[in-house]
Formats: structure tokens, sequence, C-alpha cells
């Protein structure tokens, strides 16, 4: 048993709790007013379900704008689906909240920075 309390993680688990809030009053009411959203994640993080293409174009970091053109925001315990437009193309994209690097809304001078959970090789373990 740890007998530590990890106080780094519970703060963690909490502000991507602010931003799963934020995005499910999205998912429901639409953009408030000039409100408008910078989420950076970790492309390489497990669950994170981009296009190959997407993937190629960012093999670790990428950061996605919710403003006008989204389309059908999901938001689930663990993470969110949306289909934004790249070149055209609409693709639909997952993105697990642990896979979090940054959140911002610029309109109201709002910013988080995440520290992810480290991502295991579970082959190194077998």
């Amino acid at each position: 048993m740890d007998d530590e309390i990890n106080y780094e993680e519970m703060v963690q688990d909490g502000l991507r709790g602010v931003v799963r809030e934020t995005l499910e009053r999205v998912a429901e009411e639409g953009i408030i007013g000039l409100h408008h959203f910078y989420i950076s994640f970790n492309t390489n993080f497990p669950g994170v379900q981009l296009s190959e293409a997407l993937k190629e174009r960012h093999p670790e970091e990428m950061t996605i704008v919710l403003q006008h053109q989204f389309w059908g925001l999901e938001v689930e315990e663990e993470g969110f689906y949306v289909t934004l437009s790249f070149n055209d193309t609409q693709e639909r994209i997952y993105t697990p909240f642990a896979a979090l690097l940054s959140f911002m809304d610029p309109s109201v001078k709002f910013g988080l920075q995440f520290t992810p959970p480290p991502i295991f090789d579970l082959d190194e373990f077998l």
C-alpha cells in the first residue's frame, strides 16, 4: 500500500474535470458568446483515435480548436469525441482526458496545463 497522498494526481484529475464539464456544457448548449477552446493532447497516448494521415502529421502532439466548425461533440467520463475539418475533410477523433496537455479559452484569458501520466510500454513488462 502506498503511504503517500498523491496531491498532484488529484489536482490534475480535478483540472481535467473542469475540461469535461466545459465540454459537456458545449455539447448541450453549443458555444456560448465568444468562448472558444484550444485543446492540445498527446497523440501517442493510449486510446487516442486519429486517422493515419493526422497521426503522420502530428506524431507526438496535436492542438485542435473548437470554435466555429466542429460537429458531433460527445463527452464521456474518460474522454470526448468530436468531428473537425482538416483540409476540407471531416475527421472524427477521440481524445481521452488523460491525454490532455493544455486547454485554453482565449476569450476569457483562461488556460490549464496538464502533467500527463506516464505512458508505459506493456511489452517492457512481459
